[in-house]
């Protein structure tokens, strides 16, 4: 996880970085949990062969940045992972998603004190199913698991409210269609709902 959380302050980073040409940004902090749409338990679907489950349950925890241009319009970059080791349903099989995402941003404004957040984008799920396995990372560094990666498009929304000065609170949503993840969990199809915290460089009034 020291790596996830490096990989996530130095994107965030370069979102800081460009806030020389934008007119605002945003650093954002939350949690939430994944459901599944799907109504199917553990079983064999899809046709590969394989015992799957639903992807759903546990604390999520996502952190993210965004940078808004003129009219509103901007890109973010958020990863949200589950923050402990989920138990795969019914098999004792340790295992972690990690969401990726890069997203086009719009913000309207509602008023003063109240926005949205509507973004689309694409990206990656990487699940990682924990388990000794004899290789040099798992040996040296602790590394013990094996990745299941695959590409995704997602879409969300969120309603944020600035509760005091420049930080604001934002309920959200966010769908993902994950590319062949059928053939780790019951359904191709995630939703991510939660709730995030986050500060406006350069002010909620600045535009």
């Amino acid at each position: 996880m020291r790596r996830l959380a490096f990989l996530a302050t130095a994107v965030l980073f370069l979102f800081l970085a460009s806030f020389a040409s934008a007119q605002q940004g945003d650093a954002i902090i939350g949690f939430g949990t994944v459901v599944s749409p799907s109504n199917n338990g553990c079983g064999y679907y899809g046709g590969s062969g394989n015992y799957v489950c639903p992807e759903k349950g546990g604390l999520y925890v996502n952190v993210g940045g965004d940078v808004i241009f003129h009219h509103r319009y901007g890109a973010g970059f958020d990863i949200a992972w589950r923050g402990g080791q989920g138990n795969y349903e019914g098999t004792g099989q340790p295992y972690r998603p990690i969401l990726f995402a890069f997203n086009g941003v719009y913000q309207p404004r509602i008023n003063k004190k109240l926005g949205a957040d509507l973004l689309g984008g694409i990206g990656w799920q990487s699940t990682r199913f924990y388990g000794y396995t004899e290789t040099s990372s798992c040996v040296y560094f602790g590394a013990c698991y094996t990745s299941s990666n695959h590409f995704l498009v997602d879409a969300g929304a969120g309603l944020r409210y600035y509760f005091w000065h420049a930080m604001f609170i934002r309920p959200e949503v966010r769908y993902y269609y994950v590319l062949n993840n059928t053939s780790d969990f019951s359904s191709s199809n995630v939703i991510r709902v939660g709730a995030s915290i986050g500060y406006t460089i350069g002010g909620p009034d600045s535009n």
